[in-house]
C-alpha cells in the first residue's frame, strides 16, 4: 500500500529580539572568565580602575573622555589605539566615555600617554565631574531649542581639569537637554532649555500636518483645544494655563515654540538616581532665563562653574549635590551661590505636589 510522504514541517521563524544584545561575545576574555567572581577593585589613579578576581586574575580599565556623536575618523583613531596600545577590546560607558581593558599593568602608562597625546583626557572616575550626558541637539533631534552637544563642548572645556582629577566631594553627574522633554534625565546638575512664551500657531498648516486629538491629549495642563480659524480646523491655546513646556510641538510642528529671543536656558540641581545615603530625587530649577547664546554659552558656563565651586568648598566628603542641599537647606544654597531666588523658580503648576513629594527641596 502506498503511503503519502508527509512533508517536513516548515522551520519556524526565530523571533527578532529588540532588546539589549548579548554582550558576552564582546567581553574581554579575562572579564568573561571571571564574570561575577571579583574579589575587590580599586583606583590606582584617576581614570584607571583595577579589578582583582578570586582566581588571581587582574584587569585594568583605562577610561577616557570622548564626545557622544563621533565621526568615522575619531572612531578609527580610538580603535587603532586599542589595537596598538591595549588588547583590542573597548567598551563605552553610559556617559559616552570609552574604556580600554588590559591585563598587563605595564600597558597602562603608554596607553594613557597615547590617549592624551591624541586629545582624549583620561579621568571621569571616582569623585570627579563626569562626561556630560546629553541629547541629540541640532545634529539629529527634530525639535531642539538649542544645541545640546555644543553646550557640552563649551562646558567640558571649562571643566576639563575636574574630569581628570578626583577632587569633588562625590561624583558629579551632569546632563544637557535641548528641549524641555529632558531626554538627558536626572543629574546632579542639568542644563535644560526653558521656553518662556506659548507656541505660535500656523493655522494654515495644522489641519494638514497635525492629528488634533493627539495634540490636545498631549498637553499636561489641558491648555489646548480644537478651534476653527479662517474656516479651517485648527487649534487654540489658553495662554493662562500654558506652562510653555513644548510637549505639543513634536506631534504638531506648526505649533512652533522655539524662538531666538524667548527660548532660554535654565540650570537645575539636586537630581540623582541612586539611593545611596538618601532616596532618589528630582532636580529643582535654581537659575532661569539664561541666554541661549551659542557657540560658547558663557553665561551658562559661569553659573555652572560657580555652583560646582561652592559645592566643592562647602560639601562634606561623599555628599552628592542633593545631599549637600538637604543638609544646608535651599535658603543657604542660594545665599552661598549668590543666585537670585525669583518667582520663576517656584513650582506652582497643579501637578506640583507629586514633584514636591519626590524631590530634594521639600518633604511633607
Amino acid at each position: 500500500m502506498n503511503q503519502a510522504v508527509q512533508a517536513a514541517p516548515a522551520a519556524k521563524r526565530k523571533p527578532k529580539e529588540t532588546g539589549v544584545p548579548e554582550n558576552t561575545k564582546y567581553l574581554h576574555p579575562t572579564l568573561l572568565k571571571n564574570y561575577g567572581n571579583w574579589r575587590y577593585h580599586d583606583r590606582p589613579r584617576p581614570g584607571v580602575l583595577h579589578h582583582v578576581a578570586h582566581s588571581g586574575d587582574e584587569v585594568w580599565s583605562v577610561r577616557a573622555g570622548t564626545q557622544r556623536q563621533m565621526d568615522v575618523y575619531t572612531i578609527r583613531k580610538l580603535c587603532d589605539i586599542a589595537d596598538n596600545f591595549a588588547e583590542g577590546r573597548v567598551r563605552f560607558t553610559i556617559r559616552s566615555n570609552i574604556e580600554y581593558i588590559v591585563t598587563d599593568e605595564k600597558k597602562v602608562a603608554p596607553l594613557i600617554a597615547e590617549l592624551e597625546k591624541n586629545g582624549f583626557p583620561v579621568g571621569g572616575t571616582g569623585n570627579s565631574v563626569t562626561m556630560i550626558a546629553h541629547t541629540q541637539g541640532w545634529l539629529h533631534c527634530d525639535i531642539p531649542g538649542t544645541d545640546a552637544s555644543g553646550v557640552v563642548k563649551a562646558l567640558m572645556d571649562d571643566l576639563y581639569e575636574e574630569f581628570r582629577r578626583e577632587e569633588m566631594p562625590n561624583r558629579v553627574h551632569l546632563s544637557t537637554s535641548c528641549c524641555e522633554i529632558n531626554c538627558g534625565g536626572q543629574a546632579d546638575l542639568a542644563i535644560i532649555v526653558q521656553h518662556t512664551k506659548p507656541p505660535v500657531i500656523n493655522h494654515d498648516l495644522v489641519a494638514n500636518v497635525c492629528e488634533r486629538p493627539t495634540v490636545v491629549a498631549r498637553c499636561p495642563v489641558a491648555a489646548i483645544r480644537p478651534a476653527m480659524v479662517n474656516g479651517k480646523p485648527s487649534l487654540e491655546i489658553d495662554e493662562a494655563k500654558c506652562m510653555c513646556c513644548g510637549a505639543c510641538y513634536p506631534p504638531c510642528p506648526p505649533m512652533q515654540i522655539n524662538d531666538p529671543e524667548f527660548s532660554k536656558l535654565a540650570i537645575w540641581v539636586g537630581g540623582k538616581n541612586s539611593n545611596a545615603r538618601g532616596k532618589p530625587t528630582f532636580m529643582k530649577m535654581v537659575a532661569a532665563g539664561l541666554p541661549n547664546n551659542p557657540p560658547r554659552w558663557p553665561e551658562v558656563g559661569a553659573v555652572v562653574k560657580n555652583i560646582l565651586t561652592v559645592y566643592k568648598e562647602d560639601a562634606r566628603p561623599w555628599e552628592r549635590i542633593a545631599d549637600w542641599i538637604d543638609r544646608i537647606g535651599w535658603p543657604r544654597f542660594f545665599e552661598k551661590t549668590g543666585l537670585p531666588f525669583t518667582k520663576y523658580l517656584i513650582d506652582d503648576w497643579r501637578g506640583s505636589r507629586y514633584n514636591l513629594n519626590a524631590s530634594a527641596h521639600i518633604r511633607f
